[in-house]
């Protein structure tokens, strides 16, 4: 072959490669590889997107010129940029997308501040970057902040609740069922003229008013109020059938409820009297349980026993002084989470008080999906025990069976627990059956205990120079908040779940830094503890200077000082041997990627033109 011929086909042969790579990126299709399927959008985005009305318009706000950056930041913009131009595909000309690099003092970085974009430091250097996404569609407009490459398993999540929240004009109807004093009585204008206080609603009611329009709804109500977005049933007693028939309706119109149950309510159970206590009376509403619908659900809770657990029990002072480990309140570490569940991913402390525990059914084809777990050395306690034995007797009676749920999010197709429609009511002739829905697809959240939601478990509350703040103590209002608006935002939102990572340790690289570490760690200890020995000894012989500063010392101090210096300087070349040792495992295999990297293509490329050569010869 001629070499201007040979010129030409690599030219064209570049060329093509240019090509090709042009006309995949324009493929609407894509192959993704990864065992989580990180890069396909579930079937939740597809159908929020899939809603669109009105245009959207998203601003993706990242300063790409920045010196310095991380590179775990270049990467995942580089993963956020990519997600967002798949939203913009798969929403098929209703969304518009903007990448936007602010760069310091310009009109652009002034559109990130006022859209809500937070500047980020990079640390050491100090200087800010933007990495953010803003939000609109007509008047209605969010942002995301601040992209954070450690929630990179929640970013489908965080972009599809984005886009969701920007189509919401109104704040949703919280439907609120309660027994618990969470909403404070209405205050009598006498009161004040005695110089009484009003009293203060508890805090979870002052944070669901934020993002909810809380309607209450009273247990003897035979109806639910009309258009309820969610719907909250926490300790309930004494509901009419009517009402429980409502509740069952609402779930299986795939409207989302929040149940909260209490073998054993400790707010109620300590207002129980002595009088009572003698007399063998129980404590009125200690108890809450809905029998016929967890029923007919197939969802097991037991009203007659409490939760205690070995491990995860907190410590409690009694109010003397004297702190003992209470089995049956349990004080939830991150291990206890679903951090795969995005109300509960980013949680870690809570309190609950006395709870109970749930499960499913053999029978039932719901889906149970734990919130919160116990840990493996849990078992039941009889509730009448509480009352009357210590903590360390208690513990002795907790019969250990194993890790249990306390709080599950069940969804899937229920049954109803009226099938014969709603229950007559005193001016009613008959039932509805023709109206009423006997299965339906639902979204129910249950925990299995009640007093976590009031202050006195949840914050503390603190008076800063006239005004009321709330410290938190744990995560347990973070977890009512989160729940509520997972809940509240769409059928589509709740069936995203987080998803793998694209970033993936380096597991070999980890083997070897713990098995050296092993090897060498003893002697590194030992050595280190010669060094400050010696660097003792010769600051106090240094230590003898007259009022000029210069040394006094006779030969001997003089000769000890030179012999602590010399081990000083051996020690401390021994000290850099043993940290090289440590790392030259982890050089080896550096170097044999880089030489793999260099020389692995080259080498297939020759083998496969000696075959082809061998093959046209023939």
């Amino acid at each position: 072959m001629k070499p201007s011929a040979k010129f030409t086909a690599i030219v064209l042969l570049l060329v093509g490669l240019v090509l090709v790579n042009y006309l995949a990126s324009k493929v609407p299709a894509r192959i993704d590889t990864t065992g989580e399927n990180i890069y396909t959008l579930s079937s939740g985005t597809h159908s929020l997107l899939s809603k669109i009305e009105e245009p959207v318009v998203l601003d993706f706000y990242y300063s790409s010129k920045t010196k310095g950056l991380p590179i775990s930041y270049k990467n995942y913009a580089n993963r956020v940029e990519e997600m967002l131009r798949q939203y913009a595909r798969i929403a098929d000309g209703m969304i518009t997308l903007n990448v936007i690099s602010p760069e310091p003092d310009t009109p652009a970085e002034e559109a990130a501040t006022r859209a809500g974009v937070q500047p980020q430091i990079i640390q050491g250097s100090g200087e800010q970057f933007y990495f953010g996404l803003a939000a609109s569609q007509a008047d209605l407009s969010g942002a995301l902040g601040a992209f954070n490459p450690q929630r990179e398993q929640f970013l489908e999540y965080d972009l599809s609740q984005l886009i969701y929240s920007v189509q919401v004009f109104d704040r949703p109807r919280l439907g609120l069922i309660s027994s618990l004093p969470l909403q404070a009585p209405p205050f009598n204008p006498m009161m004040a003229q005695m110089g009484q206080r009003p009293p203060t609603d508890q805090f979870i009611i002052t944070e669901w008013n934020r993002a909810f329009e809380i309607v209450p709804v009273d247990g003897t109500a035979t109806e639910l109020p009309p258009d309820l977005d969610v719907l909250a049933v926490i300790h309930p007693q004494g509901l009419s059938p009517q009402l429980e028939y409502e509740i069952d309706q609402f779930l299986l119109s795939e409207r989302p409820v929040f149940l909260a149950l209490d073998p054993s309510s400790l707010h109620f159970r300590q207002q129980q009297n002595q009088q009572q206590m003698m007399m063998g009376g129980g404590a009125p509403n200690v108890t809450s349980d809905l029998p016929t619908l967890l029923t007919a659900y197939g969802i097991n809770f037991t009203a007659q026993s409490v939760t205690g657990d070995l491990l995860y029990g907190a410590n409690v002072s009694d109010g003397r002084g004297s702190v003992g480990r209470y089995p049956h309140w349990l004080q939830l570490p991150v291990e206890a989470f679903n951090r795969d569940l995005i109300p509960t991913s980013q949680l870690n402390s809570m309190v609950l008080v006395e709870s109970g525990a749930l499960s499913l059914a053999t029978e039932s084809k719901l889906i149970f999906t734990p919130l919160l777990t116990t840990s493996e050395q849990a078992g039941d306690i009889p509730p009448m025990m509480l009352q009357f034995a210590r903590p360390d007797t208690i513990a002795r009676e907790v019969s250990v069976s194993g890790t249990k749920t306390i709080a599950a999010l069940v969804t899937g197709t229920f049954t109803s627990a009226f099938p014969s429609g709603k229950p007559d009511t005193a001016d009613s002739t008959a039932p509805v059956a023709a109206e009423s829905k006997t299965s339906g697809q639902g979204t129910l959240v249950i925990v299995a205990d009640t007093d976590w939601l009031l202050d006195s478990y949840s914050i503390r509350r603190i008076n800063f120079l006239g005004t009321q703040t709330a410290q938190p103590l744990n995560d347990n209002i973070a977890f009512a908040t989160n729940i509520l608006e997972y809940l509240a935002g769409s059928q589509d939102l709740i069936s995203i779940r987080g998803k793998g990572s694209s970033t993936y340790p380096f597991t070999v690289v980890r083997e070897i830094e713990a098995n050296a570490q092993k090897r060498y760690q003893d002697q590194l200890t030992a050595l280190e503890s010669r060094i400050s020995e010696v660097q003792s000894e010769l600051s106090n012989l240094q230590t003898q200077a007259g009022n000029n500063g210069l040394l006094v010392a006779s030969p001997e101090v003089a000769e000890a000082i030179a012999k602590f210096q010399a081990q000083e300087v051996e020690m401390r070349r021994e000290r850099r041997d043993i940290r090289r040792a440590l790392r030259e495992d982890i050089d080896a295999l550096e170097t044999r990627l880089l030489l793999i990297n260099l020389f692995a293509a080259p080498a297939c490329i020759g083998v496969f033109g000696l075959w082809f050569r061998r093959q046209r010869r023939r």
